[in-house]
């Protein structure tokens, strides 16, 4: 092959490089084959002079004749690494020199493969288990997808359907979160992917058909893969890698060891979503088993406190509830107060106050006639399969002439103290059996009138069976408890119960208790009448 005039010097090192036993490669400046040996035709069967590098040669080959660096450059032809350096060889030209490396070189590939590996799944396990937020989770499999596995990723959520849920990663590390409306079927293996069902563990994906995957700026993408994410009994989604750069496909190890991320990205998206749901499920199932926020009553001061066992719970086995009753001719209307106690505390016990409270709720109708309430109450707890018993105090109130008319019954709960006055603490007369133990209780009504000013504090056995004071044993006791009530004469029912939840709980501090639970009615205070007005006229 002829050439333009060269010097002597360059013909030598041209000759002396073309002579080489190993693969060499002349290429000029514009990127295209000028001249090879042997051992390069051999090994690159389709090279021509004139031939652009990146038509024949290897994607790591052609971009290291680009960069004309001066250090060495390995990669792989075949199954075998190679060893590239480049040289100028005068005329603006430059030789790739290709030495096969040795057989220790793929082990130690190998094992420094492996120790990435292992970094990025370790990495990978302690960042997508340390939360429990499915959008934060999604977000964090995309960046090590995109970090570690591809130039970008997109994480797909099962969503609502048609709506899906995707987190997306560009090149440069941005993460966003979205949801997209599109067609699963559009894209092979997605739809099976996000309905559970076991695809082709690595499927790729013409990215013509995939324009709704793509990040803003994911400019010449070369390849778009698809890795299902196995949930633990729910889909978890689907895991989309988007390749730019590099080679075109994704190498044997790249996809077992993105099949292997999917596990544990798929593992920790699925576990979030059941915390999810279940927390969505406790939120609602809790926010019917809290106490009741209690609202404004004709003629009725109102006002409780309410205190689980555990600082980290929210209900126990201690409730009330408050019903304003609509009026007839026959029987007036008012107010019916339940608070009651079921034995044991937490989850299990709220789940029967529920029941009790719900019952009580379909029993208004009867609230004129605390006897039949109590006894239909009681056939419903006796007829199921709990073993837990209950205490319940009703009260109805209703204005009356002087003040405010209360009716009292027990169902073997505590009776409740009346504050007078003059600061004098009575017991209601008022007793009865446990609910949900026998088939029929018995119970006793108290009739009260509460002039205005009094209170009638209804309590559970968690206020006075309170333990702790200065050696940590002791009761806080209704002796107590009817100490701290005279001290309330004349006081408002928020400031009644208020001054009794603190002294029990200043009582125990930080000790173990059971729930409490208290709620006060107090008859409104008359308004003082208005000073008369000075005579000015009969002054001056």
């Amino acid at each position: 092959m002829q050439y333009p005039a060269r010097s002597r010097q360059d013909a030598s090192v041209r000759a002396l490089a073309l002579a080489a036993p190993y693969p060499v490669l002349l290429m000029h400046a514009d990127g295209t084959v000028a001249e090879y040996n042997a051992p390069a035709e051999a090994l690159f069967p389709r090279v021509v002079p004139g031939s652009p590098a990146s038509d024949v040669l290897p994607v790591w080959l052609a971009e290291a004749a680009a960069a004309e660096s001066d250090g060495a450059v390995h990669g792989r032809i075949g199954q075998r690494p190679y060893t590239v350096r480049t040289a100028p060889v005068g005329d603006g030209s430059t030789a790739l020199w290709l030495v096969g490396e040795s057989e220790d070189r793929p082990a130690a590939d190998e094992l420094a493969r492996e120790r990435r590996h292992t970094r990025f799944l370790v990495e990978a396990s302690e960042a997508l288990f340390s939360t429990l937020n499915p959008g934060r989770c999604m977000e964090v499999a995309a960046q090590l997808a995109a970090r570690y596995l591809a130039d970008a990723a997109v994480v797909i959520s099962p969503g609502d359907g048609r709506r899906l849920p995707v987190a997306m990663c560009d090149a440069a590390g941005r993460v966003t979160r979205r949801t997209e409306t599109a067609v699963p079927e559009q894209v092979p293996g997605l739809a099976e992917a996000l309905r559970g069902f076991p695809p082709v563990p690595f499927r790729w994906i013409d990215p013509e058909l995939a324009d709704w995957l793509l990040p803003e700026g994911a400019d010449g993408v070369k390849a778009v893969a698809l890795v299902p994410l196995p949930g633990q009994g729910v889909p978890a989604g689907a895991l989309v890698l988007l390749r730019a750069t590099g080679e075109a496909e994704f190498s044997e190890g790249e996809e077992e060891t993105a099949a292997l991320f999917a596990q544990w990205a798929g593992a920790a998206m699925s576990a979030a979503r059941l915390y999810a749901e279940q927390a969505s499920i406790t939120d609602v199932l809790m926010r019917e088993l809290l106490p009741p926020v209690l609202g404004e009553a004709d003629g009725l001061e109102l006002a409780s406190r309410y205190r689980p066992a555990g600082d980290s719970e929210r209900v126990g086995g201690d409730f009330y509830d408050v019903h304003h009753t609509v009026g007839s001719e026959a029987v007036p209307g008012g107010t019916l107060v339940a608070l009651g106690d079921v034995c044991g505390k937490g989850l299990e016990a709220a789940v029967l106050t529920g029941k009790i409270r719900n019952t009580l709720g379909a029993l208004l109708p009867l609230a004129a006639d605390h006897q039949r309430m109590l006894t239909m109450l009681n056939q419903a707890l006796t007829g199921t399969h709990h073993s837990r018993f209950a205490t319940l105090v009703l009260a109805s109130a209703e204005p009356a002439e002087g003040g405010l008319r209360l009716r009292l019954t027990s169902a073997g709960h505590l009776a409740p103290l009346l504050v007078r006055r003059d600061g004098t603490v009575e017991e209601a007369r008022t007793r009865g059996t446990l609910m949900g133990v026998l088939p029929q209780i018995e119970s006793e009504t108290d009739e009260v009138l509460l002039a205005p000013g009094e209170t009638c504090l209804l309590y559970t056995d968690g206020i006075t069976e309170a333990k702790g004071g200065p050696m940590g044993d002791s009761r806080f006791g209704e002796e107590r408890l009817r100490r701290a009530l005279a001290e309330c004469a004349g006081l408002p029912a928020e400031v009644v119960v208020e001054r009794v939840h603190m002294l029990a709980a200043e009582w125990v501090g930080e000790d173990e208790h059971d729930d409490m639970a208290l709620i006060a009615l107090t008859a409104p205070r008359r308004p003082e009448p208005a000073a008369a007005s000075p005579d000015l006229e009969g002054d001056a």
